[in-house]
């Protein structure tokens, strides 16, 4: 629960970190203030709801890549609504399911390492004891089937 706890933690202090900020003195950088929550345990069988609460914050709620924490962001996210475009019209969910499995090809330090993504424990891509497989599954196709409907037409 720890870990979940802590992923919840990073995946919102970069939503923190969009939405709160102190006031700066003109010669200094700006402080940032960061609120530390923890992960908001969603229902699997609502790809939108894990969307929402997961994804959405630097995809942003139409996966254009438009969240409110792209500012601290050093690359930009993806637009999720061109990876069937981009996939010569074939929408790529093995591929999808796999990054949300065991995260990016290239180092992307908002989803974390390759050997653990951000929503590792979320979605049991590292070790949790007692995690139910079946669960995991249906976490991971029913997001996959959601990042699908925001394809753009």
């Amino acid at each position: 629960m720890r870990r979940i706890a802590f992923l919840g933690l990073l995946v919102l202090t970069v939503l923190a970190l969009a939405a709160w900020s102190q006031p700066q003195a003109p010669e200094t950088a700006p402080q940032k203030i960061i609120k530390k929550v923890p992960m908001k345990h969603t229902a699997a069988d609502s790809g939108e709801e894990m969307y929402n609460e997961y994804c959405a914050v630097c995809h942003g709620m139409q996966g254009k890549g438009d969240g409110p924490a792209v500012s601290e962001l050093k690359v930009p996210p993806p637009d999720l609504t061109l990876l069937t475009r981009d996939n010569e019209g074939k929408y790529p969910s093995e591929r999808v399911a796999a990054v949300l499995r065991f995260g990016t090809e290239k180092p992307a330090p908002a989803h974390g390492t390759v050997d653990m993504p951000v929503w590792g424990q979320l979605l049991a891509t590292s070790p949790v004891h007692g995690t139910n497989p079946a669960m995991v599954q249906l976490r991971i196709r029913n997001l996959t089937h959601y990042i699908e409907t925001l394809q753009a037409k």
